[in-house]
C-alpha cells in the first residue's frame, strides 16, 4: 500500500475512495448544525475521548487561531 502524506491538504492526493466519499457525502450548513457528516464525526470523537463535545477544524490555521483565542486576551502578545 502506498503511503499517504498528511502534512498538508496541498500535498495529499486523494484516492478514488476518498474522492467518492467526498462526492457522495451528505452535506449541510455546519454553522447551523445541519452537516450530518461533521455532526457524526464530532459525536464519534467526543465519545472516543470521553468529552462533552468535539469541534471539527478543517485546517491547522483554524485550530491555531482557536487555541490562541482560548489562551489569550485582546492586546496580549504571542511569542513564537
Amino acid at each position: 500500500m502506498d503511503k499517504i502524506d498528511f502534512r498538508s491538504d496541498t500535498v495529499t492526493k486523494p484516492t478514488a475512495g476518498m474522492l467518492d466519499a467526498m462526492m457522495n457525502a451528505k452535506v449541510g450548513d455546519d454553522v447551523f448544525g445541519e452537516d450530518e457528516t461533521v455532526n457524526t464525526l464530532e459525536e464519534k470523537l467526543a465519545a472516543m475521548f470521553n468529552t462533552e463535545a468535539a469541534l471539527f477544524c478543517p485546517s491547522g490555521t483554524m485550530s491555531n487561531q482557536i487555541a490562541i483565542k482560548c489562551f489569550t486576551q485582546p492586546m496580549d502578545e504571542v511569542d513564537l
